[in-house]
């Protein structure tokens, strides 16, 4: 089922036709088409989530409650300060508004926004990974992110989660005699001592490390944008008309889904395709070179953790996605996914490095069309104006969350609260 706006928004404005049926009403300067592209944009037109084969728990409450405690764990860390919502602020759209994100380290890209996520086929700037759990498995191990290791945090769940845990994936398996740290990882140390194990211990301990990521994944799934100006503008009776949106962000509205061209892009309820696009956007300075989506094809091909791969839950032909990916090509290089544009503009700076500071300069950079650092931009001169690219920005402000539920989301209720609890012990 959809989902549904609150009543005193949803009217839709339809007029009665011949022979009985209905039609959406069209108002001067809109055509049906144009208003069914509008349409296409809001909320409203969101589809139920998908199912993620790979994850058996996906949609089982108990592991989301698991999932939201480990995300909020700073224990899962080298250092016991980091955890996932230590990039993916709850109260900042699950992001940080820093041009990289910081963990244990520096990381080399902006932190993406978490909210429909569970709809993207591929996660990350380059699409690196292909389900939410696999992609939460990414940065535990990360030498700049978490720092962790797989038996440090095989460990963790039996000592803190293990009723919880139990309750999901079944039994625990033997942890006895295991390093306290070991880990297919940088350290060398670490990647020694896991080495060292044998095959069926590494495998049990992956079996657990898999598991975490799929309970995190279940508690993702929960996160979905908010209602914006936007959406409620569209539900509402005045629509098409301006009222809850100005003249001007009607007008920017309009240059995004025609001459600015945005839409090719940003498309569908979350402004975004989720697709790669090289758009000739500008080396970050001082960063190693970033091949995008060119790197990304081949490294969620040869991910352990990837639909087809042996932790996850789904047959081969349930992995569609992953069966025909593209392997490679020129329109690969330094492609990147475009991101949600929805709370796009209180979230500065842009960018998969944060190049770019304002929304206006990236309005500007679109507008001229620069040629790409490497392989070939998408992109083609636009003769936007100063007052044009105002509107679009004006446009913009509309997809702001209105009522963002962040207590719902950050703070776990009764049994996740005291789970959360215990992880700060």
């Amino acid at each position: 089922m959809m989902r549904r706006l609150p009543v005193l928004l949803a009217t839709v404005l339809v007029l009665g036709a011949a022979g009985g049926g209905l039609h959406v009403a069209v108002q001067p300067g809109w055509s049906e088409v144009e208003l069914a592209q509008v349409r296409s944009l809001s909320l409203e037109a969101l589809p139920p989530l998908p199912a993620d084969p790979s994850n058996r728990v996906a949609d089982d409450p108990r592991a989301a409650e698991l999932g939201r405690a480990l995300f909020f764990d700073t224990r899962l860390s080298a250092n016991g300060e980091v955890a996932c919502a230590t990039c993916h602020l709850p109260d900042r759209q699950f992001q940080d508004d820093l041009p990289l994100g910081h963990g244990i380290g520096q990381t080399g890209r902006r932190t993406m926004p978490i909210a429909g996520m569970a709809y993207a086929p591929f996660l990350f700037w380059d699409g690196r990974k292909d389900s939410l759990w696999s992609q939460a498995l990414g940065p535990l191990e990360s030498a700049v992110e978490h720092g962790g290791d797989r038996t440090q945090y095989a460990h963790l769940v039996a000592e803190r989660y293990a009723t919880e845990y139990e309750a999901v994936f079944g039994p625990l398996p033997d942890l006895t005699m295991l390093p306290p740290h070991a880990g297919p990882v940088a350290d060398p140390v670490v990647a020694a001592a896991w080495e060292a194990l044998p095959e069926d211990r590494r495998e049990a301990v992956t079996t657990v490390f898999a598991d975490m990521g799929k309970a995190i994944a279940a508690y993702e799934r929960t996160i979905l944008p908010s209602e914006t100006r936007f959406d409620a503008w569209v539900a509402s009776d005045a629509f098409p008309k301006a009222g809850l949106l100005s003249e001007d962000e009607i007008a920017g509205l309009r240059l995004f889904l025609g001459e600015g061209e945005c839409v090719n892009c940003h498309n569908g309820p979350l402004l975004t395709d989720n697709h790669f696009h090289n758009t000739g956007v500008p080396a970050a300075p001082g960063l190693p070179e970033d091949q995008g989506r060119a790197a990304g094809a081949r490294l969620v091909r040869e991910d352990p953790f990837n639909c087809l791969g042996p932790f996850s839950d789904a047959r081969p032909e349930q992995c569609g996605e992953l069966r025909f990916l593209a392997p490679d090509g020129e329109d690969l290089v330094r492609a990147f996914k475009p991101p949600s544009l929805r709370g796009v503009a209180s979230r500065a700076p842009y960018m998969h490095a944060g190049q770019i500071g304002t929304l206006d300069e990236v309005l500007a950079h679109y507008a001229s069309a620069p040629a790409a650092p490497e392989g070939h931009t998408e992109l083609r001169p636009k003769a936007l104006s100063a007052e044009e690219r105002a509107q679009i920005i004006a446009f913009l402000g509309t997809l702001e969350p209105l009522t963002p539920d962040v207590k719902r989301l950050a703070e776990a209720p009764s049994r996740s609260a005291a789970l959360r609890e215990r992880s700060l012990d």
